[in-house]
């Protein structure tokens, strides 16, 4: 383990570098976006560019990998993400934003594909688990710390945008000056969507529910914080309490759902994160009251960690249901294709969210969030008066990042689909 970790020291320097500027451009274009006074639809089809982008992306990076290899794919997106931001600050149009985060969701991905796939074949069967949960904390660390960021300066000016820049530069750095070789690429092929559905139709229903959850989630939190009159450091805190509370429950909520019908597990959190919507938009409304009256915003800061804690790990739980009914060999074609459903969904979370946002008003946000946790909750308890509990030995809960790519799902330890790493003295004879 660490001699895995001594060796990817640049990888994972690199990373908490994207992160970081990732978790700063979401929170930094939601809130211009609000001040500009773009309308909620306009922002909520802005931010939907950058999950059309990750989708795109994740059908042509192999390809691009194969041909190339990991270390030029890399800087050269990474160069593109960096570009690209700075181009937000000059041409200030909901339009053109879109067709930016387009390239920005084309970048990121490539990035979090050449990352995972690097880390693939630098762990081994033992220790896969262990390098995930590493990868986990410095994704989350830095995109919560990247939040902060948002305090340097007001998005109105172009130093932020120039800062997401200079971040997003630096994360080359460690990677091009590192000596060690990057991997071969192997392609993952994908579970049929027709397969997938026979296997698990809860698992795939849930994915492409949950796809729009996320993508809203992660997407307008800012922007719902700004239309509150949340100042900036209190939207820096509430971006960064999204993120870290959403690691840390990962496992706590993945040992039980290994415990317990795995189903119960997700069709409570589901419903526990309805219910904690609900209480943050009871406790938002008195927030604004005359002195005396008002609530606190730590009543709101404590229900978005309780619903965190419910909402964030339930990806993993929904991919280890899904694992629950099909054969060890089949367990990363089966994350590929949960992903490709997950990508489907997102593509259209930030755009449906605005709309109710739009209707209702700010509030609109947690709505939004109810009704879909609530759908998945409902088609849960559907399936299980239709389909009996499984118990599949080979089939364990892995706590897996928000961003995490088909490569990634590799690292999961259950599946074991790569041979260990041989050295070279082992082919001489």
């Amino acid at each position: 383990m660490n001699k895995v970790l001594k060796n990817s020291w640049a990888l994972f320097l690199g990373m908490g570098f994207i992160m970081m500027a990732y978790g700063f451009q979401s929170s930094l274009l939601g809130v211009r976006a609000v001040q500009e006074q773009f309308s909620l639809t306009s922002t909520g089809f802005m931010m939907s560019g950058y999950f059309v982008g990750y989708f795109i992306g994740a059908a042509t990076i192999p390809n691009i990998i194969s041909r190339v290899g990991h270390i030029r794919v890399f800087a050269a997106f990474a160069s593109m993400a960096s570009l690209v931001i700075l181009i937000h600050s000059i041409l200030v149009n909901p339009f053109i934003w879109f067709l930016l985060r387009v390239l920005t969701g084309i970048s990121m991905v490539c990035i979090y594909t050449v990352a995972e796939s690097w880390l693939n074949d630098r762990s081994t069967n033992k220790n896969r688990g262990s390098v995930l949960s590493v990868y986990m904390v410095i994704l989350y660390g830095s995109m919560g710390t990247g939040m902060f960021l948002l305090n340097f300066s007001s998005p109105e000016n172009f130093q932020p945008f120039i800062l997401v820049s200079v971040i997003t530069s630096a994360a080359l750095i460690p990677i091009l000056l590192t000596k060690k070789k990057p991997p071969t690429f192997k392609r993952i092929k994908p579970m049929t969507l027709k397969n997938l559905y026979e296997a698990s139709p809860f698992g795939m229903v849930s994915s492409f529910f949950y796809g729009t959850i996320q993508a809203a989630l992660f997407t307008l939190l800012a922007v719902y914080a700004s239309s509150m009159n949340f100042t900036i450091l209190e939207i820096s805190i509430v971006t960064f309490l999204l993120a870290i509370s959403g690691a840390i429950s990962q496992f706590p909520l993945g040992k039980i759902s290994d415990m317990y019908d795995r189903r119960k597990v997700i069709i409570i959190s589901s419903f526990g994160a309805s219910i904690f919507a609900i209480f943050a938009i009871m406790v938002s409304r008195q927030m604004y009251l005359p002195d005396g009256l008002a609530t606190s915003k730590t009543w709101f800061y404590i229900f978005l960690i309780l619903f965190s804690f419910c909402s964030l790990p339930m990806f993993s739980q929904i991919l280890a249901h899904t694992n629950d009914y099909i054969p060890k060999e089949k367990f990363v074609a089966a994350g590929a294709g949960l992903q490709f459903v997950f990508g489907l969904g997102a593509m259209s979370g930030p755009f449906l969210c605005s709309i109710f946002m739009d209707l209702v008003g700010a509030n609109g946000f947690f709505i939004f969030l109810f009704f879909f946790h609530a759908l998945i909750g409902l088609f849960g308890i559907h399936r299980m008066r239709i389909r009996k509990t499984v118990e599949n030995p080979d089939s364990q809960f892995v706590a897996m990042p928000q961003t995490i790519t088909p490569a990634g799902i590799e690292l999961n330890p259950t599946t074991e689909p790569i041979d260990e790493p041989f050295k070279e003295d082992d082919i001489k004879t």
